[in-house]
């Protein structure tokens, strides 16, 4: 009988390997690793101060993966000169987000018209969590005093009266001041807004427009073949998985919107495209926006429905939607493409979040990819990339190394 033949390694049984190879033949020291923390440290400390200016080029490079795709199509195919190509698929992108924001600017603007009356609407159907949230709130007082004479801190400098009552002078902001410093902070923050959005959106032009020749200048740089292929492969399957990465979790983001915009138009909530909305845009946060989901759709169940228990059917299906896509649908489909390591992800959340608010927390996933396909290129930097990717999944016995982009290749790359 012949011998029988192993089956090739996988594609993570070689990254292991490689790592394994880098971490023997790597040694730091302490003032590498000095400099090497304090480089790090600088490095976001720009990212921080530098949001205003960094964060919309960031944006531009995102959504310049995703419309990649639709550029090449409109290129090669229609003959489109690559400028035009990208002011068409600029003004059809922005067209479509414009188009939904207006129609569900009139629903927003009365739910927020109407918040003063929520609120007291949601204080009588809550009535029942009164009592837990007093005990609650008599605890914390508790600790919050037991503290304060611990430290010797004291926030509030009493007053002593004629008659012996002891009173505390406060000076509140409010009334005209108040509001106006709140309506000047709003027009600031439209004006900042608006100046990054127009900067992302001229970056992203250029970039579709003349992103090749940029990148092809690069390569030409590089001092040996070998760092010719591997910038074009870093390049390449950043491109790819990205691109791909953010196609599909729009389509299925799309689709949870849909579903959830289905249900509450048949459970009688008002303004289902605006929750339909909402869940759209909140499922590109992992596991934080789905719950801020819940919530809201409670939020308005308790304003919409007579009761609290009803309250809890807008949201339960919500639940079980999200468990559908995020337990099933969603590692099904990109199971092949991205292997990211769950903990990593959710501390790439809270950093980006910390780091730049909302948009980080957008960009979390895409940017911790590309974090890990630059590390799985360069030597050096392999142990860290077997760290950030995911759970290793069983080896299939194929005659080729399935790559995290889909593609083949024979082995190790250079």
């Amino acid at each position: 009988m012949p011998p029988e033949t192993e089956p090739p390694p996988s594609y993570e049984q070689i990254q292991q390997q490689r790592a394994n190879e880098a971490m023997r033949h790597s040694r730091i020291d302490t003032r590498t690793a000095c400099l090497l923390l304090l480089s790090v440290l600088a490095v976001f400390y720009t990212l921080y101060f530098a949001s205003a200016i960094i964060l919309p080029m960031i944006l531009a490079l995102v959504v310049n993966l995703l419309l990649s795709t639709p550029l090449r199509f409109l290129h090669m195919r229609l003959r489109l000169p690559k400028p035009l190509a990208a002011l068409c698929l600029i003004l059809c992108v922005f067209g479509i987000v414009g188009a939904v924001g207006t129609a569900i600017s009139v629903p927003a603007t009365g739910w927020l018209e109407r918040a003063p009356d929520a609120l007291n609407t949601l204080r009588e159907r809550l009535a029942f969590l009164r009592g837990p949230f007093q005990l609650l709130t008599s605890a914390s007082e508790r600790i919050h005093n037991f503290m304060t004479i611990a430290g010797g801190h004291v926030d509030h400098t009493p007053a002593e009266t004629a008659d012996g009552h002891i009173i505390v002078i406060t000076s509140p902001s409010g009334g005209v001041e108040g509001l106006d410093r709140f309506s000047s902070s709003i027009l600031l923050g439209t004006q900042a807004f608006m100046g990054q959005f127009f900067t992302m959106i001229l970056m992203l032009f250029f970039l579709l427009a003349q992103g090749d020749s940029l990148l092809r200048r690069f390569v030409e740089i590089m001092p040996t073949f070998a760092d010719k292929r591997r910038a074009v492969q870093i390049a390449y399957q950043i491109e790819r998985n990205v691109s791909q990465y953010l196609a599909t979790i729009t389509i299925i983001n799309s689709l949870v919107g849909l579903v959830n915009m289905t249900q509450c138009w048949l459970l009688g909530m008002p303004n289902p495209l605006l929750w339909g909305v909402v869940a759209f845009l909140l499922n590109y946060i992992p596991i934080i926006g789905p719950m801020m989901g819940i919530i809201i759709y409670f939020l308005v169940g308790l304003f919409v429905y007579p009761s609290a228990w009803q309250a809890l059917l807008p949201p339960a299906i919500y639940l079980c939607i999200h468990l559908t896509e995020g337990e099933t649908i969603t590692p099904m489909v990109l199971a092949r493409r991205f292997t990211l390591n769950p903990v990593l992800v959710m501390a790439s959340l809270m950093f980006w979040d910390w780091l730049w608010g909302i948009f980080g927390a957008f960009l979390s996933v895409p940017l911790l990819a590309v974090f890990k396909i630059i590390c799985d290129h360069v030597d050096i930097l392999t142990p860290i990339g077997h760290i950030v990717g995911g759970p290793a999944r069983t080896p299939a016995a194929k005659p080729r190394i399935t790559a995290m982009d889909g593609t083949t290749t024979t082995g190790q790359d250079d």
